[in-house]
């Protein structure tokens, strides 16, 4: 770390991260998803799955007690404007894990939604769906 460059605590991976807009934004997520009362254990920040046979990197996802996935976090840095694109991001890489809640944020603007997959549709929620 001696390389002048800002790093932060990730007290979910227990280590030191090179502290990029992006990161910032995703360790302010991991904090505001402590204060909702999700456990660490339940948290997994950028784990590799596979999307259309190519290897991809999820940003946040919280699973429950057995293991299901509860959440999917997409995260971009705060000059990142969320449009389309990165909702279109967000649902491919739902196809692999298969949340019924998605978050996508830029530290400034969070959008949540809900998806039905009986319905194969989506709704957006005015609030933090996890209790």
């Amino acid at each position: 770390m001696n390389d002048n460059k800002p790093y932060i605590f990730d007290v979910v991976r227990k280590k030191f991260i090179v502290l990029t807009p992006e990161e910032w934004v995703r360790q302010n997520v991991v904090k505001y998803l402590i204060e909702k009362d999700v456990s660490l254990n339940h948290i997994a920040i950028e784990k590799k799955i596979i999307v259309n046979n190519l290897k991809k990197r999820f940003d946040i996802v919280v699973f429950d007690r057995d293991s299901n996935v509860l959440l999917l976090v997409e995260c971009k840095s705060s000059d990142v404007k969320i449009d389309q694109k990165v909702f279109d991001q967000i649902a491919i890489y739902n196809k692999s894990i298969n949340s019924n809640y998605m978050m996508v944020t830029n530290g400034l603007d969070h959008y949540y939604f809900e998806i039905d997959y009986t319905k194969m549709n989506y709704k957006f929620l005015n609030k933090f769906p996890l209790k």
